[in-house]
């Protein structure tokens, strides 16, 4: 993908202070540059009550609906889909076999599809303005996601020629990558764009996600708290992130082009 050119003068003018030490941003995919964090929880929670339902824990207080913010964020959020539905059915007391989770993770892809291809998902406005400031500075960009969905989801919104490299979870898979917490992800992605990890922000908005981009040694870790509930921002930070923003449009300096 081409890059348009510097322009000349300060190099960073028109992005936040804080963006200017770096040479290169990558980003998660699901609630940070599509809305699509939202249908995740969703088809996930529809998957895990009809599998909570036909197959009740036996304690009584395992058995309660799956919780699309604090179960989504804990245990699914950023994550691979075997490794989320392994964790979220683990933390209820049930121990399965391999391919009873995997049953359960096909059923949420399912849904996830179907909503996708019905209705498609649009890409956050606050995010596309960051992008765009960014690509005018020649900040090279990377769209990184434990999703296969990714290169659709980008596709849809009309945002995937703003990046210059895209790591999704088909390419995680076909290198061996570990999931979140683990970095690979994000620095398989750095290495893609030609820029050191401790010379590169990572934005992320699940806790899992925070936690990989501080034990990769990037420069800067932002989390993206879009939930309205409290202590989701305190809890980004006690996982990794240097610092929590509600919309990406905050990173642009007030005055910039649009």
């Amino acid at each position: 993908m081409n890059r348009p050119p510097a322009r000349p003068g300060n190099s960073r003018d028109g992005i936040a202070p804080v963006l200017r030490g770096v040479r290169a941003v990558v980003l998660d995919t699901d609630g940070v540059i599509t809305d699509s964090a939202r249908v995740h929880a969703a088809a996930w929670k529809t998957a895990f009550d009809a599998f909570l339902r036909d197959h009740p824990p036996e304690d009584p207080h395992q058995r309660r609906p799956f919780d699309t913010r604090d179960d989504y964020l804990k245990y699914v959020d950023g994550r691979s889909r075997l490794d989320g539905a392994a964790a979220f059915l683990t933390s209820r007391g049930l121990d399965l076999p391999a391919g009873t989770v995997r049953d359960v993770a096909a059923d949420k892809e399912r849904l996830f599809t179907e909503r996708l291809r019905e209705k498609g998902i649009d890409a956050y406005p606050g995010t596309v303005r960051l992008l765009r400031a960014l690509r005018r500075e020649a900040m090279p960009l990377a769209a990184a996601s434990a999703s296969r969905h990714a290169r659709e989801l980008l596709t849809r919104a009309g945002v995937l020629d703003l990046f210059d490299a895209l790591v999704d979870g088909g390419e995680a898979a076909r290198l061996g990558l570990p999931g979140k917490p683990q970095p690979d992800l994000f620095l398989e992605a750095a290495r893609r764009l030609g820029v050191p990890a401790d010379r590169t922000a990572v934005v992320e908005d699940a806790l899992a996600g925070v936690e990989a981009g501080r034990r990769g040694g990037f420069a800067l870790v932002i989390g993206v708290d879009r939930t309205a509930g409290p202590g989701t921002g305190d809890r980004l930070l006690r996982h990794g992130a240097h610092l929590v923003v509600h919309d990406l449009g905050e990173l642009i300096e007030a005055g910039a082009p649009t």
